[in-house]
């Protein structure tokens, strides 16, 4: 996959179209980004007992959390103008390099 943890993605399709955040999470085998903040799902959960402790551990209720979205749905941003780019690979010295094609910057 061409986007990696820590970039910043814009969504292009779906219910956070044209919102901007930061990858947390890759799941490659299921092609899926978690982006901070976005796509946002709820979950019930209920408390934890730890053997031996007075109280519940973990807090229960409904929690929020980014939910993923597919690969093809987001798109890098560009490091120069901010824009939606494409990403690209350059060989030098043997590794592969990612590169924004709008502006032919380096993204690693």
């Amino acid at each position: 996959m061409k986007i990696r943890r820590d970039d910043q993605v814009m969504v292009i399709s779906g219910k956070d179209r044209g919102k901007i955040g930061k990858v947390t999470r890759v799941d490659p085998k299921k092609e899926r980004v978690y982006v901070e903040g976005l796509n946002m799902i709820k979950r019930h959960e209920r408390p934890r007992q730890v053997p031996g402790a007075q109280r519940a551990e973990t807090v229960g209720g409904v929690i929020e959390r980014s939910g993923p979205i597919h690969v093809s749905n987001v798109a890098l941003l560009d490091p120069k103008d901010r824009k939606p780019t494409r990403v690209g690979i350059e060989r030098e010295d043997g590794r592969r390099l990612r590169v924004a094609r709008r502006s032919k910057t380096r993204l690693d």
